[in-house]
């Protein structure tokens, strides 16, 4: 990791304070930072904020620049307690040379693991392979995002220089390239991405038709990239405007929050509570959120093992091996009080 992406992480990460505590929120209201107001991520928490209403849970949902930017806002006094991030984004913090940049890696609790986040290289048709990036104008989206993330990790990973890397917000990057403006634009999402269905909604208007007749994804399928990315593919099912599928990469989205439950303050008792009816909220409602939610909540194993995450306590201290946790002790009070319902109940054995 160059010197460059190390200053620009600790400037990101550590200039808040260390202290996960919303000084200026009430604890009772449970702050979750998504991502882009046109991305999935955000999409995701006003379906979960949904369900959350079912066990007490009052969410409000904010958005951000992406994954680098929530964990920021997680590890400050903003009234932020848990988001969702790109799985990659552990390893890379944890690979830093500063023990500060680690040491906030190392806090980070995996709640669920959600679905494969696609990478689209949105570019002009003179840009026909990552390669071809090579001296141009190439948007990476806004530093400390998610899309920053990865494509500063894969440029890395390539060694393909561009001329000129720009920051901008995913639709001003679209919009660039059309524009000729720029070559090519990142962008990381879960498909079907609503900033691209809405593009394709141009070609049919005469005044636009020529900007999308010079466009489209850029294949990624290099292997030094499936290294440490998933092959994925985008095509006509996601995205009407495309003639065929193209091969692309993905990283899992992922739920997380910082380990409350080492630190026996009030506060974080709140909030490790708040974590399990979270938890068993989500848990209860995946039918539904599958059913009702973003398509993407179809592809989501809330079971499925992430690479080197720790699990967060806090959002399983209701479950353990796929059911309810038996409270023993409550059980043999009920039973000493005549409370006890003996069809409905039963104590395992010691």
């Amino acid at each position: 990791m160059n010197r460059l992406l190390i200053s620009g992480l600790l400037l990101l990460l550590c200039c808040g304070p260390t202290s996960a505590r919303a000084d200026d929120a009430d604890a009772r209201q449970i702050g979750m930072v998504t991502g882009s107001q046109t991305g999935t991520y955000i999409k995701f928490g006003n379906d979960i904020a949904g369900v959350a209403k079912t066990v007490g849970l009052d969410i409000l949902v904010k958005d951000s620049q992406g994954s680098i930017d929530n964990i920021k806002r997680i590890n400050s006094k903003e009234n932020a307690t848990f988001g969702i991030v790109q799985s990659d984004v552990l390893g890379f913090l944890s690979r830093s040379e500063n023990p500060e940049t680690r040491q906030v890696a190392s806090r980070l609790r995996l709640i669920f693991p959600f679905y494969n986040e696609e990478v689209h290289l949105f570019a002009n048709k003179t840009v026909t392979s990552f390669d071809g990036l090579q001296g141009k104008r190439v948007v990476v989206g806004e530093q400390g995002s998610g899309t920053w993330l990865t494509a500063m990790n894969l440029l890395q990973l390539t060694g393909v220089k561009p001329a000129e890397l720009i920051h901008l917000p995913p639709l001003q990057g679209v919009t660039a390239v059309l524009k000729g403006e720029a070559d090519a634009t990142f962008y990381v999402a879960g498909k079907p991405v609503s900033l691209f269905t809405k593009v394709g909604n141009l070609i049919t208007k005469p005044e636009f038709a020529p900007m999308l007749a010079n466009v489209h994804f850029v294949p990624l399928d290099d292997p030094r990239m499936l290294r440490e990315y998933q092959p994925a593919r985008i095509g006509p099912v996601d995205y009407e405007w495309l003639s065929g599928d193209v091969s692309t990469i993905a990283v899992k989205a992922v739920l997380m929050s910082f380990d409350f439950s080492g630190k026996r303050s009030p506060y974080f008792a709140q909030r490790c509570e708040q974590l399990a009816k979270l938890g068993q909220a989500i848990r209860a409602n995946i039918d539904v959120l599958r059913q009702t939610g973003h398509p993407k909540w179809k592809e989501v194993n809330l079971d499925e093992k992430v690479g080197v995450w720790p699990l967060d306590s806090c959002s399983r201290s209701g479950v353990k091996g796929g059911g309810p946790k038996v409270d023993l002790t409550r059980e043999l009070e009920k039973m000493l009080l005549n409370q006890f319902e003996w069809p409905r109940y039963s104590i395992p054995a010691a």
